[in-house]
């Protein structure tokens, strides 16, 4: 007689779940070796906190128009993907998407991918690379390398320490309390920064800028068709380098600041310096001028350039 066996795969750790309309989750996975966490959500809200667990824990509902719901380890990495249909129909964007809360070990990397998906994130002590398309991001107590990007989506963020990069094409940038090393660029949306990071790099085409940076070794600002409001301290050895175009700078300086300062204006901007009492030398043939002047032992230096746009330069 001849034995037949059926043998049935168990699989640790795997959830690939038919979705229905509005589909209630609540998962849960031990990290086992895993030190990365990617999440893809195409539309909707996400929030992720780090915390002390050994597990991952997803929580919430799927979008209405999910086929399939991913939650598995592949390697070292954990993936976490609310699979849509290949093509929406219009407006489609505009509905209501999932709404999932994820809990993880706050050492772990976690990537982020969505479209129109609002993502909520804190407490994370690892990298963090946050790209959404037209959903906005706030970022609570992040450190190490963090990347935020959002296209059209506004980013908010607070106590982030480390690498920081913040990009936007046309949604404003709101930092607060950030330290280490700080990037941020939009194109047409607003900054407002208030940090203690020792290196700050800000470019902007057509967006407002105001910064309170507290002790700034290297500030470096390019701007087209915007304003620039600082309140800025000048760490010893210091170096600041700014450009407008068509745009106003406006910096007050701690009253100590030990810099020399070269200051440039073309096609008739105003060089207005409260100082010193050193005044611009207008150029003999054109409209432009120069400012050129020395502060205390003139440790640091101050290199401002405008075109079309005046530069005023005060004390806090």
């Amino acid at each position: 007689m001849k034995l037949i066996t059926t043998v049935i795969p168990v699989l640790v750790g795997l959830f690939t779940l038919s979705s229905q309309a509005g589909e209630n989750i609540d998962k849960s996975l031990p990290i086992n070796n895993a030190t990365k966490v990617t999440i893809e959500n195409l539309r909707g809200n996400v929030v992720i906190v780090g915390g002390a667990e050994n597990n991952i824990s997803v929580k919430g509902e799927l979008d209405d128009k999910a086929e399939k719901f991913i939650f598995e380890q592949e390697g070292s990495q954990i993936l976490i993907k609310v699979v849509m249909p290949r093509h929406l129909g219009h407006g489609s964007w505009n509905e209501n998407g999932s709404d999932l809360t994820i809990n993880l070990p706050a050492h772990m990397k976690v990537n982020f991918s969505g479209v129109s998906s609002n993502v909520k994130l804190s407490d994370i002590e690892n990298d963090v690379d946050i790209q959404t398309v037209s959903g906005d991001i706030k970022a609570t107590n992040l450190s190490n390398m963090v990347h935020l990007s959002s296209v059209s989506g506004n980013i908010r963020s607070e106590d982030l320490d480390g690498e920081l990069h913040l990009s936007s094409v046309s949604g404003d940038i709101r930092d607060k309390q950030s330290s280490g090393r700080l990037s941020i660029k939009v194109v047409s949306g607003n900054v407002t920064t208030q940090s203690s990071a020792s290196e700050v790099s800000l470019g902007t085409v057509s967006g407002e800028v105001y910064v309170q940076l507290a002790k700034v070794d290297e500030l470096s600002v390019s701007m087209v068709s915007g304003d620039f409001d600082g309140v800025i301290h000048v760490a010893d050895n210091g170096l600041v380098k700014m450009s407008s175009v068509s745009g106003d700078l406006r910096l007050k300086l701690n009253e100590d600041i030990q810099a020399k300062f070269k200051v440039f204006a073309n096609a008739g901007g105003k060089l207005i310096n409260k100082l010193s009492k050193d005044k611009a030398q207008e150029a003999e043939y054109g409209p432009s001028s120069k400012l050129y002047f020395v502060k205390g032992d003139g440790s640091s230096t101050v290199k401002l350039k405008t075109v079309s746009g005046d530069v005023t330069l005060s004390t806090k």
